[in-house]
């Protein structure tokens, strides 16, 4: 069995908020063993913790939205998928805002931070979710459709449609992990043309522009 890892030590990303366009300052903190991934949103009383977990998610439209009590953090996609991928499983966040930094719209900032302040091992051994059989799961929402199946390794394989003459069928496989930074993490965030005026609407996007 594989150690928890944390942090070695602490750092900070500065950017503004893709939704919000508020300037935002998050920190990612080394944390103890057994701890998982929490995020504290200092901005405000009390500084609430909120639990980095699936059954937090209650909005993934233009970036992934989890809450507790109310209180809700967003777009925190991009690193969450960098510690995943650097095999970090405690991990306290601190933000001071209701999302992270878009930054230049991928998860790059966040892999080059971690490789930079590294990874310390625990004492405590992992703790796996093992799929043992299919699940399979529609959001009736996008339409899309994810299918998990049982394997001896962890691996992606997506395919994207959309009704586009610049973008319409794309296929990507991720084989391992090891290959995150080279092969996925400055995939960026995209949005067509004819969608800008439909996001602005609904007070999303505030902060995107050609840079994120």
């Amino acid at each position: 069995m594989s150690k928890q890892k944390t942090l070695k030590s602490s750092f900070s990303l500065e950017g503004k908020g893709l939704h919000t366009g508020l300037n935002i300052k998050v920190t990612f903190n080394p944390a103890p063993e057994n701890f998982g991934f929490k995020i504290r949103r200092i901005d405000i009383a009390d500084a609430p913790l909120i639990d980095a977990v699936a059954e937090n998610v209650n909005a993934t439209e233009r970036g992934t939205v989890i809450s507790k009590n109310g209180i809700q953090i967003s777009t925190i996609e991009h690193g969450m998928a960098a510690l995943y991928a650097y095999e970090i499983d405690n991990c306290l966040i601190e933000v001071n805002a209701p999302e992270f930094p878009i930054l230049e719209g991928s998860s790059i900032k966040y892999v080059e931070k971690i490789e930079e302040v590294g990874i310390e091992e625990q004492n405590e051994e992992k703790n796996y979710f093992v799929i043992q059989k299919k699940i399979e799961f529609t959001d009736e929402n996008t339409g899309s459709t994810y299918v998990l199946l049982p394997d001896n390794d962890f691996c992606i394989n997506t395919l994207i449609s959309f009704n586009s003459p610049i973008l319409s069928n794309q296929f990507a496989t991720l084989e391992r992990m090891s290959d995150f930074k080279k092969e996925i993490a400055a995939s960026r965030t995209f949005v067509f043309v004819r969608e800008i005026q439909m996001l602005l609407q609904h007070n999303l996007i505030k902060g995107g522009d050609l840079d994120n």
